[in-house]
């Protein structure tokens, strides 16, 4: 991927995520997620980590952002009301914020670039990947679809109160 390109898309990327952050309604952070998730596969597919790029699109932007819809549709929430954050917290958060990131420009600007490390011919692909993944991240694996469907019925309960 050029540089151009990637830097078109890095900047997409932090723009949708952005909206994800700011915007007050959860339907549009949600969409703001999706296309944060579809853009990072983007930058995979640049980097040559097809595998990955497949497996963002499927696993977080497919099925999270489902699991994430399903459940604000389930708690029908609303635009939440805001209090009124006072001004000089207001600045010293974008002074922080701009300072980690001229901070991390920093960083990278003084960093050397490494030689490239040669990979074998396989690496990527299915068989490796699930080797690892049935293996050595079983029980992260096992675990995080545990986690995943307490939530799913953690939301429905919530959801079963309200009504």
């Amino acid at each position: 991927m050029s540089i151009p390109l990637f830097l078109i898309f890095a900047a997409l990327t932090v723009a949708s995520a952005l909206v994800v952050i700011i915007h007050r309604n959860p339907i549009y952070c949600a969409l703001g997620l999706v296309s944060t998730l579809f853009l990072l596969a983007l930058l995979f597919l640049g980097l040559e980590a097809h595998m990955v790029a497949v497996l963002q699109i499927i696993v977080y932007a497919g099925a999270i952002v489902v699991l994430f819809l399903f459940v604000i549709m389930l708690l029908n929430l609303q635009v939440e009301e805001r209090a009124m954050v006072p001004r000089p917290l207001i600045a010293v958060a974008a002074a922080g914020g701009i300072l980690l990131g001229a901070l991390v420009l920093v960083g990278i600007a003084q960093t050397p670039l490494a030689a490239p490390v040669p990979v074998h011919a396989d690496y990527g692909g299915t068989e490796p990947l699930a080797e690892r993944l049935f293996t050595t991240y079983l029980l992260p694996f096992e675990l995080t679809s545990l986690l995943l469907l307490v939530a799913i019925v953690g939301a429905v309960v919530v959801g079963k109160r309200r009504a």
